[in-house]
């Protein structure tokens, strides 16, 4: 199986890219074909320019973003990792989906009807987080992270998302708290 990794973090010491090249190399060990797109160190470029918008109305893309588009073709399962900052998308990850995932390659209308481009992919995502699983629920943060990430755009888009697993008290990670989550990482990637 063809898997691309998309992650967006900018520090090498995270747990972030400790996750990322985890499931890197639990996939390749898999005999899986395995692909990086690491945002920053590819220095991609966030900005949605007028230019972007203007040649997806017109089928035509930036360079850039036409090789990120050739990886998501490429790809039977993509993953993607990154932390929530400031209960969100970190600003690279969202301006790679802004760029990327755009009208006539990820999602475009049927005489008013909108239709995900990218069925038949498998999407599997892995974000950390401060806060503990318990305040997120207390809050509804789970709920709404579920409905703007899941349902507004990795479904919205036609992927088939496999799971979406939040890493809760990143800031403080021990062995013994990260021991569950690499468990579940591995049993995710088992089922694909």
């Amino acid at each position: 199986m063809k898997h691309l990794i998309i992650y967006a973090h900018p520090n090498t010491e995270s747990l972030n890219h400790f996750l990322k090249q985890y499931v890197a190399d639990l996939l390749s060990d898999q005999n899986h074909e395995v692909e990086i797109r690491d945002l920053y160190a590819i220095n991609f470029n966030p900005v949605l320019s007028i230019d972007d918008l203007q040649g997806q109305r017109q089928g035509t893309v930036a360079g850039d973003v036409q090789t990120e588009q050739e990886w998501i073709g490429w790809a039977d399962c993509i993953t993607i990792v990154h932390p929530i900052w400031w209960t969100g998308l970190p600003a690279m990850m969202k301006g790679y989906i802004d760029r990327v995932f755009s009208y006539n390659f990820a999602y475009s209308y049927d005489h008013g009807v909108q239709k995900g481009l990218l069925v038949g992919k498998k999407c599997v995502v892995l974000n950390t987080h401060g806060k503990s699983h318990d305040e997120y629920y207390a809050l509804g943060m789970d709920q709404a992270f579920s409905l703007v990430f899941d349902t507004g755009i990795y479904k919205y888009c036609g992927l088939e998302l496999k799971k979406h697993l939040f890493i809760d008290q990143a800031d403080r990670m021990s062995a013994e708290h990260l021991h569950p989550y690499l468990l579940e990482i591995e049993k995710i990637y088992s089922g694909i």
